[in-house]
């Protein structure tokens, strides 16, 4: 792996996964209560011997940038590893990034001074667990130009995925680029579709001259899924590779969590009794930066006054005091205070829960604090006129939720 280079894509403006990426990046957003979302591929990479990756940013990118240059500026930039951040320069262009390709494109002079031999193009806001050395390997046994992981998918799933054509020896003749229905199946499972994973290992000498063709075509959306892969298929050997899954568990693990409702499943997921993503892995570490904090506390011993949390993760800082947690994600310094009940929730960090407020689906985003006797979840139509309530009822609070007739950005001088 040392001679691949990471390009990690974090730019994106995550309006689906919005009101949460309204003051941040989508990757910067929090996950099972200590992390980012872009934890989990550095740590893919980390784990992988990936130790050069530039990360790609642009849309408010403050909380990112400051997260990675906290928890990991960890390597060695005199042997030649690094984990950097390149911020939208325009230097081969006068426009901000126009799609995906386009965004590697604008850093193609920084990507060519490392001279490596391979490119390795992921996203900042999947989680999964996969070793890209295995996929390199198969790259190269395989002589490919470009490697495309793929996963087993439910046909059913399409609208949401680019799905390949792969032939039995796993070469690919064909892309659709989010159809509503398709015919295509998986030689691995006649039940199935190979569907992208977005994760791309391009030879560097076949992803320059790839790159600058489509830059010169007025015509393109300058995305990888759906203008350049397509026209690779006929010029170029390019191959699926069926996803390892590094969880090690029954059902492979691999989500987008780029809308409300699959960020709030991830999240209930590794609360479960058995869940299905493992934080807990030693051979797989995740790994995070962490400012410090007490430790976590649980305070009251009365009788319907017990500070208690049940089938949760609760961080380091926070404080249950007398209130009742159930199935939910306390980030760091969080604290319910007597007599409240959180259920199925998720809280971001500096979380504040008033005495006596009953809360149950609901997303706090950060510095949120909760006055006494509040009830949310309780009643949609009544959410609805103060906070943000998606389709499938998870209501999110920010710390200006009374503005989301007329969302606004505010600029705030904390710190994430």
């Amino acid at each position: 792996m040392k001679d691949t280079l990471g390009v990690l894509l974090a730019g994106g403006a995550g309006e689906r996964l919005y009101p949460l990426t309204r003051d941040r990046a989508k990757p910067a957003v929090t996950f099972g209560g200590i992390y980012r979302i872009i934890d989990i591929t550095h740590s893919n990479c980390l784990n992988s011997a990936l130790r050069r990756v530039y990360i790609l940013t642009q849309y408010k990118a403050l909380s990112l940038n400051r997260h990675i240059r906290e928890g990991w500026n960890i390597l060695g930039r005199e042997v030649g590893e690094f984990i950097e951040v390149l911020p939208p320069m325009k230097r081969v262009s006068d426009q901000w990034y126009q799609g995906t390709a386009d965004a590697v494109y604008q850093n193609i002079y920084s990507i060519g001074s490392e001279q490596p031999k391979h490119v390795l193009i992921l996203s900042g806001d999947h989680i999964y667990k996969m070793d890209y050395g295995k996929m390199m390997k198969q790259h190269m046994d395989s002589a490919a130009d470009i490697t495309l992981a793929t996963i087993q998918s439910d046909p059913s799933q399409t609208y949401q995925l680019g799905v390949v054509d792969v032939d039995k020896d796993g070469r690919i003749n064909g892309f659709e680029e989010k159809p509503k229905t398709t015919t295509l199946r998986s030689p691995l499972n006649p039940g199935k579709v190979a569907a992208s994973m977005g994760v791309y290992l391009f030879n560097a000498d076949v992803l320059i001259p790839v790159l600058l063709k489509d830059a010169e075509n007025p015509q393109s959306s300058h995305d990888f899924g759906k203008d350049i892969l397509p026209k690779m298929v006929d010029d170029y050997r390019v191959f699926a590779y069926d996803f390892v899954d590094e969880n090690k568990k029954e059902a492979r693990y691999w989500r987008d969590v780029g809308t409300l409702e699959a960020y709030y499943e991830a999240n209930m997921d590794i609360v479960s009794v058995s869940p299905i993503f493992n934080l807990y892995d030693e051979e797989w570490p995740i790994r995070t930066h962490q400012r410090q904090y007490p430790p976590a506390k649980f305070v009251f011993a009365e009788a319907g006054r017990t500070g208690t949390a049940l089938d949760s993760i609760v961080s380091n800082g926070c404080i249950v005091s007398g209130g009742q947690v159930k199935n939910s994600v306390l980030s760091p310094d969080v604290r319910v205070n007597s007599y409240s009940e959180v259920d199925d929730c998720i809280l971001f960090s500096h979380v504040s829960v008033g005495r006596r407020c009953r809360i149950r689906k609901a997303i706090l985003d950060r510095d949120v604090h909760i006055p006494e006797g509040t009830t949310i979840g309780y009643d949609a139509e009544a959410d609805r006129q103060r906070y943000f309530v998606t389709e499938s009822g998870i209501t999110v609070v920010t710390r200006d939720y009374s503005l989301f007739e007329n969302p606004v950005t505010v600029d705030y001088f904390t710190s994430e």
